[in-house]
């Protein structure tokens, strides 16, 4: 069975895997990354609107801030973000391309001149924001969660992986691949990547890889966990 290194925190790297078995692929989890919450202010002033760029900005949110923001329209950047911020209450959820920065051009318009509350993580990409404040959006960003690498051991890798090879490994951010590129580094681990092929949400996730020598880094068309696994169809 093809072996598949996961890499995203949980509690989506058990998701992944349950899609990867009915793949017929072998997963093999090794969370580089995790998440934690962060203590936030509730004052939400004239917010019109908000806007949510990682499910994980509401998944960490407090209720007392889903609560007072639930009545206004949210606007999440793709299809798991916008089930996340409706599992959470959020009453009139509009569904993104998948990309941030597509996001923004998408809801600049009609927020001009407005204040919008825009729910997200301590390590983002400022593009979002910028293109927003750009077109005039009074952006109130409010950091629900940190998320901080996971210092994995030489022979924790070695014993997650069986001490064997793995075909791919999925990336869902430039955090991840960071961490993987500093794990092949080490000379106790750097035989079992030596064949990986690196599958990439985005562009932006795959820029720490570019670094890695005489390996395959595939980035999926769109920045969505459908097209990451599509990809790794059809590479197998």
């Amino acid at each position: 069975m093809v072996r598949v290194l996961v890499t995203r925190p949980e509690p989506g790297a058990s998701r992944t895997a349950r899609r990867l078995e009915a793949l017929g692929f072998q997963p093999i989890l090794l969370p580089l990354t995790e998440t934690s919450a962060l203590p936030v202010e509730t004052t939400v002033g004239d917010a019109v609107a908000v806007a949510v760029t990682s499910a994980n900005a509401v998944r960490h949110a407090p209720g007392a801030l889903i609560a007072a923001l639930a009545r206004l329209p949210c606007h999440a950047v793709g299809k798991r973000t916008a089930q996340a911020c409706r599992a959470a209450g959020f009453s009139s959820v509009a569904q993104g391309p998948g990309d941030a920065e597509a996001l923004a051009d998408g809801i600049a318009n009609g927020l001009a001149g407005k204040a919008i509350v825009y729910l997200c993580g301590h390590v983002r990409f400022p593009l979002f924001e910028r293109r927003l404040a750009a077109a005039g959006v009074h952006v109130q960003a409010i950091e629900t969660y940190d998320t901080t690498a996971i210092d994995h051991g030489d022979a924790d890798v070695v014993a997650r992986l069986s001490g064997r090879p793995v075909y791919a490994a999925l990336l869902y951010s430039a955090k991840a691949s960071a961490a993987l590129v500093s794990l092949i580094a080490r000379p106790a681990l750097r035989q079992l990547f030596e064949k990986t092929e690196f599958l990439a949400l985005s562009a932006r996730v795959a820029e720490p890889l570019q670094g890695i020598a005489r390996q395959t880094i595939r980035i999926a068309p769109q920045p969505e966990e459908d097209a990451l696994l599509a990809l790794l169809s059809q590479t197998r």
